[in-house]
């Protein structure tokens, strides 16, 4: 009978107990500073870069982990620290992750090294799919990208919003229309090399939380890039095309866009960064608990804080689990029959919400100031239900799988 464990192997606990003395010591100690400053922390990211945490080294040996359980448990740690120096951290994966789900292997050697720059000077790059008016609903998008034959061009025009690093990046992933006649299926994702004219930095969003990590609008006017920058080459995409012309007129839907690839790789990641933040926020709480004295007890003697306490661990350890299945199947190539990566998302997302809301119920007065941290994670932790599909979508992606209905 074959072994079943969930314990970490010694390699797995060694780099989780490194990237947690960085959480500890490097990025908790800067979290309300650069909350407040509301800017990219690049200090942060050369001192991750400096001991090898930002790095394509780093990200491919834990995307490669056989297990599948190298990327949620860094990212877990790292969100402990703080989420919106560890989004700024880990923002370039995403756009990774989109050129590792569509491009060639020549375009992976050639582009993803440039998306993290070096020890001396780091780079960041940005993964931009949504639009003003094309957020869930990525049929709605507008963003084209037309090919110019006789210079072996693509021309992109469009807006795209809620970009992270959107226009200080490196490096943009952009996700175009190339046939508005068959939907999200007419998609493509390009690549916008370092100064290419005609791309800039729109609006700059002040957000609620994760304040840390830098959101932009991406403004793409009359932008060339070349042929070989399309992800998967033409010829890919061409087949792709007539595939889902044909799907389109017999009436089958069973080819994935291009962004959403990237996001069905992505979402137990997301889920482990709730995991991390909600972790952190119990932790204070827990300890707020043991120390705080109301009635000359201990709040935690009380079984109304206890209860709580004990809920908001179980809720926890129940969301590691879900993103740690979901990981373990991407990685070993189990399908997601019943949307498992969905699953992942939206329950560690909504418990991340609910955990960081507790831990301000439990501080009381203090939890709403910003002395103590649970207000800022409480904050940060609104946006897992939001950014990469929100909760309602992914109960949308659930239900219609588990169903096969068009769920609307």
């Amino acid at each position: 009978m074959a072994e079943f464990t969930l314990e970490l192997n010694d390699d797995q606990k060694q780099v989780r107990d490194w990237l947690h003395g960085f959480a500890e010591d490097v990025m908790r100690p800067a979290a309300a500073e650069w909350d407040e400053r509301e800017e990219t922390p690049w200090p942060i990211i050369q001192e991750a870069a400096k001991i090898g945490i930002y790095s394509l080294d780093f990200y491919a040996q834990q995307f490669f982990d056989p297990t599948g359980l190298g990327i949620p448990m860094a990212m877990e740690e790292l969100f402990w620290g703080d989420a919106g120096i560890a989004l700024s951290i880990v923002g370039t994966g995403l756009a990774a992750v989109g050129v590792l789900a569509n491009g060639t292997e020549e375009q992976i050697g050639t582009w993803i090294p440039q998306m993290y720059g070096d020890v001396n000077d780091v780079k960041v790059a940005a993964f931009c799919s949504s639009e003003p008016d094309a957020g869930s609903d990525v049929a709605s998008m507008r963003t084209r990208a037309v090919y110019d034959e006789a210079k072996d061009e693509w021309i992109l025009n469009g807006t795209k919003t809620w970009a992270t690093n959107g226009g200080i990046a490196n490096v943009h992933v952009v996700v175009a229309v190339v046939d508005p006649e068959i939907g999200s299926k007419g998609h493509a994702s390009f690549i916008v090399p370092p100064n290419t004219p005609g791309l800039s930095q729109g609006q700059k969003f002040q957000k609620h939380g994760i304040r840390a990590s830098h959101t932009a609008e991406v403004v793409l006017e009359n932008v060339r890039v070349p042929g070989h920058c399309l992800l998967g080459g033409k010829e890919k995409l061409d087949e792709r095309l007539a595939r889902a012309r044909e799907k389109a007129r017999s009436g089958g839907d069973r080819v994935k866009n291009a962004a959403m690839a990237t996001f069905e790789a992505s979402r137990p990641a997301v889920g482990a960064m709730a995991v991390g933040t909600a972790r952190a926020a119990y932790e204070v709480a827990l300890d707020y608990a043991k120390t705080r004295e109301q009635f000359g007890r201990p709040i935690i003697d009380n079984q109304g804080i206890a209860f709580q306490l004990a809920d908001m661990r179980t809720q926890i350890d129940a969301a590691r689990l879900l993103v740690w299945r979901a990981s373990w199947m991407a990685t070993t190539g189990k399908p997601f029959t019943s949307a498992e990566g969905s699953m992942s998302k939206l329950y560690a997302s909504e418990v991340a919400k609910k955990v960081t809301g507790q831990a301000i119920q439990i501080l009381g007065g203090n939890g709403f100031t910003r002395e103590y941290p649970v207000e800022r994670m409480h904050r940060d932790a609104a946006i897992y239900t939001i950014f990469e599909g929100t909760s309602e979508i992914q109960r949308l992606v659930i239900a219609r799988t588990l169903s096969g209905m068009p769920i609307r």
